[in-house]
């Protein structure tokens, strides 16, 4: 019997806007929805599919392999194939270390036999289909899509002080990562989400993405119920870190 993660569900709420990813500071602009390469259709609330993305990512964060094991089980069961997990969790390195990461992916290796042993086919689902580009061709990529993400071009103090480092974000993460195409922003913005909200003293980069997840297209409500999720999974404090982010992200839109 497969086992779903519980969830309230809540209204649709208006799509928000963003100012940064991590520690970013740029001018909002609000683009068409079709402007949001990856975008899913927006719903009332989340699905149990994305219900689990964000435990699983909190599981990681605090390396908890016991209950991320669960949270992967669950997971698979409500509808993740297995790349989107291996994606959820190769993404998540970039927020939360190799070591984790690859502990992670070893996690659902575990979990994939097990399931196998017990006679349970996942979908293998989608590799990306699009090639990522190379060179100065990825830096152009990386900076288009950190720009509709945060809404404007990123500057600021932190990038003239060391400018290289937003070079990284632009070519590795908003480029090699973000440009694969096997999992859509919104997935992408709630594992961040989860896995950030999990992590003590992160609660600027919390906040800039919680900022992002609104602008891919969730609503307040959704973001609201990601926090219940995650303390219904035992995991109050990221959960109401979640929610402090939220509402600082509603109040700097209006």
């Amino acid at each position: 019997m497969k086992k779903t993660i519980p969830v309230k569900t809540l209204s649709t709420a208006a799509l928000l806007i963003v100012n940064s990813i991590g520690v970013l500071h740029a001018a909002p602009v609000t683009p068409a929805v079709s402007e949001i390469s990856q975008q899913s259709t927006v719903s009332a609330a989340l699905s149990a599919r994305q219900q689990s993305i964000p435990v699983i990512a909190a599981f990681m964060a605090n390396s908890n392999m016991e209950k991320l094991n669960a949270a992967l089980n669950q997971g698979l069961d409500a509808g993740l194939t297995i790349n989107d997990a291996k994606e959820i969790l190769i993404q998540l390195y970039a927020y939360c270390g190799f070591p984790r990461s690859l502990n992670a992916l070893n996690e659902l290796m575990k979990v994939i036999d097990a399931r196998q042993q017990r006679g349970i086919s996942d979908e293998v689902g989608k590799e990306p289909q699009a090639p990522v580009p190379v060179g100065d061709e990825l830096r152009r990529v990386g900076t288009a899509n950190q720009t509709r993400i945060s809404g404007a071009p990123v500057q600021g103090p932190l990038f003239e002080f060391a400018p290289v480092i937003n070079q990284f974000l632009q070519s590795h993460l908003f480029g090699d990562i973000f440009a694969r195409d096997n999992l859509d922003w919104q997935s992408r913005e709630l594992a961040t989400v989860g896995a950030l909200a999990a992590t003590p003293g992160v609660e600027s980069q919390l906040l800039s993405h919680m900022r992002a997840s609104l602008r891919v297209g969730l609503t307040a409500d959704q973001l609201r119920q990601l926090a219940e999720v995650l303390r219904g999974n035992g995991e109050s404090a990221a959960a109401a870190r979640a929610e402090q982010a939220l509402q600082q992200a509603l109040a700097s839109a209006s």
